[in-house]
């Protein structure tokens, strides 16, 4: 497996990821939204950083299930119940941060939205990753 990650002349600076990822493998891996539930399934506490950090956990758990590591993401998704750019910002740091640091290195997008599926919830990372 082969991953190439670019940012072409041409395009603006990022503060991490790269616009493109080019990707030979034999497997792509493909989760689930990654929620902030735990495994009892009960929403974490402690706002955007605790549903945060249960995201990472959840996202380890599911990557480390199949034999993937972080490094071998290619493409995420994140999104924050937040119409606010310094929360959106805040998340992104936390996740550029945490032990999950090196799939956000690849193409991602994070974005704002009005509402996630459970009730309370404030992040979800939905991850692609190629084995």
């Amino acid at each position: 497996m082969t991953i190439e990650r670019s940012n072409p002349a041409g395009l603006h600076a990022t503060p991490g990821y790269h616009h493109v990822t080019k990707v030979e493998a034999e497997q792509l891996v493909f989760l689930a939204g990654q929620c902030p539930l735990d495994e009892a399934g009960e929403l974490a506490e402690g706002g955007f950083d605790g549903q945060t950090d249960q995201v990472v956990r959840n996202i380890l758990v599911a990557l480390e299930s199949v034999g993937a590591r972080p490094e071998d993401v290619v493409r995420t998704v994140i999104y924050v119940v937040s119409p606010v750019r310094e929360d959106l910002s805040a998340v992104w740091a936390r996740l550029t941060e945490s032990p999950l640091a090196p799939a956000f290195s690849t193409a991602s997008t994070l974005l704002g939205v009005a509402q996630l599926g459970f009730p309370g919830q404030l992040v979800e990372v939905d991850v692609t990753a190629a084995l």
